[in-house]
């Protein structure tokens, strides 16, 4: 009885740290450190719920906000409301495409006139997350599991989906993608898109991804394993970074900001699913042409950035990318002593 007493302490110690671990992300008291001292971080909005994308239209940054079903202005203003989830945007030459939970809409440039494009899609521990553009006017729309190891239902879960704006018809890109957040299109190289692994094997078990788009391809979920990470008839990826950090936005590189012509950036938003923290970071990953295919080399651009979702670069050059933490914030990172003013948006 007097050695449990005598443990009673570091147990509620250690339940504390636990705690303590799960919160402090999330509790807006991360002080971010820019890993090149060319470049600073300024916050310039708060308060703007859940964000899940950002756009850029028109000078003016707009914001998917989860939380409140809507889409806004970084200054506010509401645009739509009563959105299902929103978790993707993409301005389009027909109007404006919105990426909600199950179901993907096109609306005018005032945000009105609604048209479902595709609807139906099962939601459940993920949902259908962002919408993009190829340069042949196919949308992309990335499609989560419903869970973190099954077999779906739907085969229209864990896979990129084309959609056909014009004729509203629909299919499968790629299938084994447990949960792609993002993707961005890159000159030379292709449509790359990250994929966040399940979570069952242990805390090395699979690697985060970068994927290179081959239509009609595997990516291994529910097929791979710690013997067998990449099997036959399944596509590897290009590019990996730490088990369970769940790497999320992406976007090509900004002017103002490092690399070349094939540098992307990358959000890691951190996991619940590890004891101790990680992610909570902002990639740069330079990709270089090899003799067997494109690869990634991954660094760490900023670290203990909170809980980083969505990224986009501005029209001023620089990088911009939100966070749930501040109850919603959106942080700029531009080079020491940038002229410009962050007003204007």
């Amino acid at each position: 009885m007097k050695v449990r007493r005598e443990l009673l302490p570091i147990v509620i110690s250690l339940v504390f740290l636990i705690l303590a671990r799960e919160i402090y992300p999330y509790a807006g008291v991360m002080v971010a450190e820019i890993h090149d001292d060319r470049y600073e971080q300024n916050t310039i909005a708060t308060g703007l719920g859940g964000p899940t994308c950002l756009v850029f239209h028109e000078d003016v940054l707009h914001v998917c906000d989860r939380d409140g079903g809507r889409i806004i202005t970084i200054g506010g203003d509401v645009l739509l409301d009563g959105l299902d989830y929103p978790h993707g945007m993409v301005i389009v030459e027909e109007g404006i495409v919105i990426s909600e939970q199950g179901k993907l809409s096109i609306y005018d440039f005032n945000f009105e006139n609604p048209e479902i494009l595709v609807d139906g899609i099962p939601s459940g521990n993920h949902q259908t997350n962002a919408v993009n553009q190829l340069p042949n006017g196919t949308l992309v729309w990335h499609s989560g599991s419903t869970c973190n190891l099954c077999d779906e239902d739907d085969d229209r879960n864990a896979a990129l989906l084309w959609v056909n704006l014009t004729t509203k018809e629909h299919g499968i890109l790629a299938t084994g993608v447990r949960n792609s957040f993002d993707g961005v299109w890159v000159d030379d190289i292709g449509y790359l898109f990250t994929d966040n692994g399940q979570d069952t094997m242990g805390e090395d078990f699979p690697d985060e991804e970068v994927n290179l788009l081959v239509e009609g391809a595997d990516y291994g979920w529910l097929e791979e394993s710690p013997e067998d990470p990449h099997p036959d008839g399944t596509e590897a990826p290009i590019a990996t970074w730490t088990p369970h950090t769940s790497v999320n936005g992406m976007t090509t590189r900004p002017a103002n900001l490092p690399g070349g012509e094939h540098t992307v950036y990358a959000t890691v938003f951190g996991s619940w699913a590890t004891i101790f923290p990680k992610g909570h970071q902002i990639l740069k990953i330079d990709f270089t042409e090899t003799d067997d295919g494109w690869v990634g080399d991954v660094e760490v651009f900023a670290s203990d950035v909170g809980t980083p979702l969505p990224i986009t670069g501005g029209p001023d050059g620089n990088l911009y990318y939100a966070t749930f933490d501040h109850g919603g914030a959106i942080h700029v990172i531009s080079p020491q002593n940038f002229e410009g003013d962050f007003d204007w948006i």
